[in-house]
């Protein structure tokens, strides 16, 4: 039995798994800044929250978009939820270091277990 045919099919199904997945992601987009020795990614029992921060000041918890007037009672809201879960805090390279501040300080008050900020690692200076 001749097994090539369904070696390309099944080659075929996975480029376009690998094409459409990352497509599926409906996040903000954002450029991260980039940093030199990062630390490993966040191993734990739950993923952490994830909160985006983009250039033209829009907010976004998980894919879900906030506003500025209902972000802190979402984010209480889900801090309630799961008492344990960390918060990750993904800003824009771009966007105003004072806002981001203020939105870090934000979350402490709110009370996250955790609050990291989300970086790229810098292989080389540019």
């Amino acid at each position: 039995m001749n097994v090539t045919p369904l070696v390309d099919v099944v080659l075929v199904l996975l480029i376009i798994f690998m094409v459409v997945v990352p497509m599926l992601n409906k996040a903000a987009h954002i450029e991260l800044p980039s940093i030199f020795n990062t630390d490993e990614e966040p191993k734990g029992k739950t993923d952490p929250f994830t909160l985006s921060f983009t250039t033209d000041g829009r907010m976004y918890f998980e894919q879900e978009e906030l506003d500025a007037d209902t972000f802190e009672t979402r984010l209480v809201q889900a801090l309630e939820r799961e008492p344990t879960r960390r918060l990750i805090l993904r800003a824009d390279r771009a966007a105003p270091y004072g806002k981001v501040r203020k939105l870090f300080a934000t979350c402490q008050k709110i009370g996250f277990p955790g609050i990291s900020l989300s970086v790229n690692e810098l292989k080389e200076l540019k």
